[in-house]
């Protein structure tokens, strides 16, 4: 299992990724939402 750090490096680095502009495809966008969303309640539940 990951660490609460290398998780929340990973979140920061989608965050910045689908912030970029080059994202613009939204099938990839989704994916990366869903993602993000997914490891925000990993963390919130460790953290309960």
């Amino acid at each position: 299992m990951r660490n609460e750090e290398e998780i929340r490096d990973q979140y920061e680095f989608l965050k910045e990724e689908l912030d970029d502009e080059e994202m613009r495809h939204e099938g990839v966008r989704q994916m990366f939402t869903y993602y993000r969303r997914a490891i925000g309640w990993v963390l919130e539940e460790e953290h309960m």
